[in-house]
């Protein structure tokens, strides 16, 4: 070993012995997750020696806390991150990049469109804790009636199914709020065309992929398919799938759980899930979730990365999965008894595998948000497709302006 080897090996275990002895690493969980997050760290604690102090935060307030915290030089070791949230940090130069501290992990079996959501610039800024993504819950026995005895693969298989259940049991065979933008999303993502052209800085929703993709998202609701409503103006959303209201609902993990909670025992064997349909066959879908990141502000860095390492074995995610119901986003962890057995979740495992990325812009909430109120304002009012894109590329291109500034000063 020479001396510059031996001062790095030192330094390093400097840092990790001050976590240990000064002062406990500090982890941010979001949500339920937040909440299981000190029981989970348990067994780190025993494993190391190194304390955690967990503050649990919830979803509403934690964007604004992170950035406060940013801005207050009061950063946590560890946080959750939701995947849309890494590329506005990175841009802030918040993150520690983790690609050098990757050297010797594992990581060849986590889903690709997962891993490219923390990826920015070349450099890894997360490493995903657990995944999101949507695809079909539908009522086998209802399709079923109507001679499907399995879920539709493609559109057209869809798009006929859903005709030959609105010629029989559900007269509105498909429930698509319209204040929800996941799935016009995924059916965006399914498209060969980027969402947004000119390395990120300008909108590309008037490519003929998004057109093909809001044409069949505008016609589910202009051909009687889908009522037009909010998910508000549903009072109850599990009795009214129960009553035979709607047959296929788009939607994501957690709601396994819930079917199986809020629908009758001998109801359970009428639903199931299914890969979400594409053009020509099994579709793209979102790649949500939420990642495990390291501050660049960190004190304690290479005990903090033994924080994302632990939390990201498969044993510990399928723990995870146990209480909480949040879907792991490697593979060996799906070899886990518990969801190998999971029927409903098999289906989420075949979607991940065909899960897609958002363009890694801090403005991307924003810009969905866009795309999905000028989508339902086409549903309720009639406007052309033409019209409805070019409109929305205008608006993106006035969110991006910023972007545009800065790119061309570098």
């Amino acid at each position: 070993m020479n001396r510059r080897e031996w001062l790095a090996g030192t330094a390093a275990l400097t840092a990790a012995g001050c976590a240990r002895s000064d002062k406990p690493l500090v982890f941010w969980g979001m949500g339920r997750e937040g909440e299981v997050a000190q029981e989970l760290l348990q067994g780190f604690t025993q494993e190391t020696g190194l304390a955690v102090q967990v503050e649990q935060l919830p979803w509403t307030a934690a964007h604004e806390k992170l950035l406060t915290a940013f801005a207050g030089d009061a950063t946590p070791d560890v946080a959750q991150l939701g995947n849309t949230w890494v590329a506005e940090l990175a841009a802030l130069n918040a993150l520690e990049p983790l690609t050098p501290w990757i050297a010797g992990f594992d990581h060849g079996d986590y889903f690709s469109g997962i891993w490219a959501t923390n990826e920015i610039d070349g450099q890894l800024l997360g490493l995903p804790w657990y995944v999101d993504t949507r695809l079909l819950f539908y009522r086998s026995d209802l399709l079923a009636q109507v001679g499907w005895r399995e879920a539709p693969r493609s559109w057209a298989e869809w798009m006929r199914c859903m005709a030959a259940l609105a010629a029989g049991p559900v007269q509105r065979p498909l429930l698509l709020p319209s204040n929800e933008f996941e799935p016009l999303l995924a059916l965006a993502l399914q498209q060969d065309d980027r969402l947004l052209k000119d390395g990120d800085t300008r909108g590309n929703f008037s490519s003929p992929g998004f057109r093909r993709a809001l044409g069949f998202y505008l016609d589910l609701m202009r051909r009687g398919f889908a009522p037009l409503q909010s998910n508000q103006e549903i009072s109850n959303l599990w009795h009214e799938f129960a009553k035979g209201t709607f047959a296929f609902y788009i939607s994501g993990p957690w709601n396994i759980g819930e079917f199986r909670r809020r629908l009758p025992a001998a109801f359970q064997g009428q639903w199931t899930t299914a890969a979400l349909p594409g053009p020509n066959g099994p579709g793209a879908s979102i790649a949500g979730g939420a990642s495990l990141a390291m501050f660049r502000r960190s004190r304690a860095k290479p005990a903090a990365w033994k924080l994302i390492e632990y939390l990201s074995r498969p044993a510990v995610q399928g723990r995870f999965y146990e209480l909480t119901g949040s879907l792991p986003p490697r593979e060996k962890s799906w070899a886990l008894p518990l969801l190998a057995a999971d029927a409903q979740a098999r289906a989420f495992r075949e979607q991940l595998g065909r899960a897609r990325p958002v363009p890694p812009v801090p403005e991307w909430e924003r810009i969905m948000q866009e795309m999905q109120l000028f989508a339902a304002h086409a549903a309720h009012d009639g406007t052309p497709v033409d019209a409805t894109v070019t409109a929305l590329d205008k608006s993106v291109d006035v969110m991006l302006e910023k972007r545009r500034w800065m790119r061309s000063r570098t």
